[in-house]
């Protein structure tokens, strides 16, 4: 006789404010049993009913996937939304993978080896006695509690075992040995310092702060510079989606993640925050001359909203901005960018290296200098070089001008997060790819 199904509604999302990071919010009488199964699969409780899913390897919305097919199984209702849709059946790759014989599906094992080293050593399984440099990567000795003591080599998603010692007397004290004869003077007692994508991770787990209220949330239109930031990751994959003739990859180790035009002289680039808590996502688009020539003209931005929808939007007219006299002119910019704001009683203001305009509610400007353009909201910056096409730029200000954008006026009410428990633990397997574990 099979049990009944968890009486339970789960919903997968994005994170909203880690690139690939994954939250379930769990709901209805069951919710302690489903939450029991997702824990299970290494998710992590931030919030009451709410886990995050956030791995090293940036394949959540994969794994996420498959916690999802589980419950589906088991009877439970489970609804993921269109933009982690968009992110699980996403193909990508790493930018210069060094295991490049490896599948797509041998790279996920590799870096799900990985990813438990790694959950070995953040909780207590593995300790790690010693690490060094080897002028390529980190390498490490350690030693788990089950005795086995083994050396590592590489660092996140492509950290691997290559020699083990096994668990018997003196198989430490050997891998120590080894470990100190292969590397000398470049040996630190301790583990290595948390990479950047190590210290995401962990920020990516800290409890959240109280969802709002149902129902004591209100969502207003507003100026599109004055709107909430949209999803970094999420504009950027809505662009590339759309898009054949685009490519996205990721930067290892994973500070960026970027687009390519096909004819490669087309690049967009998202830096990601150092803090994973800020909005404070970084872009760089660019026209270069030819795959291999100098760089035209840049814009870099911060924040996005619909100005940056409207940015990436604009290279994809039915234009050749690289080859107009607007991007090879050394001229200053004329003002053809601002003419939009002369309809939108925007106020023009001359100054000693240009003009400003500025919106009539103040929360907006653009600036005009020897060095380019310039708009500024309240917590966005957007950047244009001297030469950037101004048609280009014309067509973000007059986003700025008449676009709307959503923004959530919302109570919080008080609710204090629950502590974040240790996954199941699993045992650690030895990397199956390059280079070759071996025992000792």
């Amino acid at each position: 006789m099979t049990s009944p199904a968890p009486d339970a509604w789960v919903r997968l999302d994005t994170h909203p404010t880690h690139a690939s990071a994954v939250i379930a919010t769990v709901a209805g009488p069951d919710t302690a049993e489903v939450v029991a199964v997702l824990q299970a699969d290494a998710w992590h409780t931030v919030a009451e009913a709410t886990l995050v899913l956030v791995r090293i390897d940036r394949e959540e919305p994969h794994w996420a996937q498959k916690t999802a097919d589980r419950l589906t199984t088991d009877g439970v209702t489970v609804d993921i939304t269109p933009r982690l849709q968009d992110a699980i059946h996403e193909e990508w790759t790493w930018a210069n993978y060094p295991m490049h014989w490896c599948t797509r599906e041998e790279i996920r094992e590799v870096s799900d080896q990985a990813q438990q080293i790694h959950d070995a050593i953040r909780h207590g399984r593995l300790r790690i006695h010693s690490h060094a440099y080897d002028g390529h990567t980190t390498v490490a000795v350690g030693t788990y509690t089950t005795g086995e003591s083994i050396h590592l080599h590489g660092e996140d998603h492509l950290r691997v075992e290559t020699y083990t010692y096994g668990s018997g007397g003196g198989a430490e004290s050997e891998a120590l040995a080894d470990f100190g004869r292969f590397h000398g003077d470049a040996v630190r007692s301790g583990p290595a310092p948390l990479t950047r994508t190590e210290r995401e991770a962990d920020q990516a787990r800290r409890p959240l702060q109280a969802q709002p209220t149902i129902g004591a949330s209100r969502q207003v239109s507003v100026p599109v510079y004055a709107a909430d930031p949209a999803n970094a990751a999420a504009v950027l994959d809505r662009f590339v989606t759309d898009r054949p003739k685009w490519d996205k990859h990721h930067q290892w180790p994973s500070e960026a993640t970027y687009a390519l035009h096909e004819f490669l002289t087309l690049r967009v680039e998202l830096y990601h925050a150092h803090d994973p808590r800020s909005d404070d996502e970084m872009w760089t688009l660019a026209a270069y001359e030819s795959p291999i020539g100098d760089r035209l003209w840049h814009a870099t931005a911060t924040t996005p909203t619909g100005v940056i929808s409207t940015l990436l939007a604009s290279l994809t007219d039915e234009h050749d901005w690289s080859s107009t006299p607007w991007a090879a002119s050394t001229a200053h910019p004329d003002r053809k960018p601002a003419l939009p704001l002369a309809d939108y009683s925007w106020e023009e203001t001359a100054t000693e290296t240009g003009s400003v305009w500025t919106s009539p509610d103040g929360g907006c400007r653009l600036q005009r200098d020897q060095i380019g353009w310039e708009a500024q909201g309240q917590s966005w910056t957007v950047r244009f070089s001297q030469h950037t096409p101004p048609e280009i730029i014309q067509q973000v200000v007059f986003e700025l001008a008449e676009g709307q954008g959503p923004r959530l006026d919302t109570y919080r009410a008080p609710h204090p997060p629950t502590p974040c428990p240790e996954p199941v633990a699993r045992p650690p397997i030895s990397g199956l790819y390059s280079p070759t574990p071996r025992s000792r």
